[in-house]
């Protein structure tokens, strides 16, 4: 079974990046903790890794290290002065490409399922999804038309009369 795109990692120049240790984030008073990566810190800032580490890769050095050292400085756990997190920010920033590269390549398996060339990330690319709304309105014409034509509805038909003839 192949592996779906948004979950291939394939190789990035942004990896010595995303994967450099920011600091141990400790665990209680004194206490060593797990490394710290980019790419964790910044999944828990509720942002993409690659998308982040492509914007910061194309600001010049010095705004690239202010905003990587204010998004450190908001991590909880890492608990750091401006001062810390500045220094953190300029050693991390240093790994980061010059300019943003192009997209992670697709794997032979992902382009293959798509249908296209590996080397070429536009190629299969899917139409764009039709809207949750209009999908539930055509199911929700459908369900009408349904429930009205196995509805028994008495009110439409003349009512019923019963003639008596009476032969004499």
């Amino acid at each position: 079974m192949t592996l779906r795109p948004e979950y291939s990692l394939g190789h990035s120049e942004y990896n010595p990046f995303l994967f450099a240790r920011v600091r141990s984030a400790p665990h209680g008073p004194g206490a060593e903790g797990d490394d710290l990566t980019v790419l964790s810190a910044l999944t828990r800032l509720q942002l993409d890794p690659w998308q982040e580490a492509g914007r910061l890769a194309d600001l010049p050095s010095d705004a690239a290290s202010r905003t990587l050292a204010e998004a450190l400085a908001r991590l909880p756990e890492l608990n750091w002065q401006a001062a810390d997190a500045a220094v953190a920010a300029r050693r991390l920033v240093a790994l980061l490409p010059d300019g943003a590269v192009p997209a992670v390549p697709l794997t032979p398996e992902v382009s293959a399922a798509r249908g296209g060339a590996a080397d070429d990330p536009g190629a299969g690319a899917q139409r764009p999804a039709v809207p949750t709304w209009l999908v539930w309105a055509v199911l929700a014409a459908a369900a009408l038309a349904v429930v009205s034509h196995l509805q028994h509805d008495d009110k439409h038909e003349p009512p019923a009369t019963r003639s008596w003839s009476v032969e004499q």
